[in-house]
């Protein structure tokens, strides 16, 4: 079982303000001890507001790597592109000095693709904080329930797989992902969970009850006995 400490907030705009702190501690505490902080970041609605607010603190920019929790195997000029939104959120105003490492390159497929992902990742320090969501089906990052290479991503000592999704409406049309593995979470100093609603607390409380990993992916995170995950949630 994961070291899960859990925190309740009456608002997003409170949660909103814990996660921005955690973030700005997380950096700091990085760039201290490893001389550069690296944050893995996912996109959604929820962190936004903070990735907006922590985008113009006066941190030392330049000695930060951002990268990609997942990512849908789309141009970074989408609409649905996850690369897109973290500059337009998170590498704006003083933290535009960061350096961004992406997930998507020029392969034709994830699959073909991985292999110099895995390579990029591999090249970079022990996150400091890693952020993940959670959907209403049970998934985080893109480790969909029962998605092509789920297995494998929940078992290998990789740091990203390949990931096609069962087309749902969850995943939209858009199956094909690039995703953190398992291992790759669960090598961060620190993972954050950002639930919201009721429909999802549901689904979270469900996901720390027993069962299978494949059916709720979540389910491998809570469980994994080297992660600290801070879980916070908001009506």
């Amino acid at each position: 079982m994961a070291n899960i400490v859990e925190r309740i907030f009456e608002s997003k705009a409170q949660m909103t303000e814990a996660l921005a702190s955690l973030l700005e501690v997380g950096i700091a505490n990085g760039i201290k001890q490893d001389g550069k902080a690296l944050v893995m970041v996912s996109g959604g609605s929820s962190p936004a507001p903070a990735y907006k607010y922590l985008s113009d603190l006066p941190l030392e920019w330049d000695k930060v790597s951002i990268a990609m929790v997942d990512e849908r195997w789309v141009e970074p000029v989408h609409e649905k592109s996850n690369e897109a939104f973290i500059n337009e959120t998170l590498l704006q105003n003083k933290a535009a000095d960061a350096e961004f490492i992406v997930m998507k390159n020029s392969a034709s497929s994830a699959l073909a693709g991985q292999v110099e992902c895995e390579h990029a990742y591999q090249a970079l320090k022990i996150p400091d904080v890693t952020i993940l969501g959670m959907g209403p089906d049970g998934h985080t990052a893109s480790l969909f329930p029962h998605a092509e290479g789920l297995e494998s991503g929940l078992q290998t000592s990789d740091i990203v797989c390949a990931i096609n999704a069962v087309e749902s409406a969850v995943t939209g049309s858009i199956t094909e992902r690039m995703s953190l593995t398992l291992n790759g979470i669960a090598r961060s100093k620190e993972v954050v969970l950002l639930i919201s609603g009721d429909e999802k607390r549901a689904m979270y409380e469900q996901a720390k009850s027993a069962g299978s990993e494949l059916d709720i992916p979540l389910r491998a995170v809570i469980n994994h006995p080297q992660i600290t995950l801070s879980v916070f949630w908001c009506p």
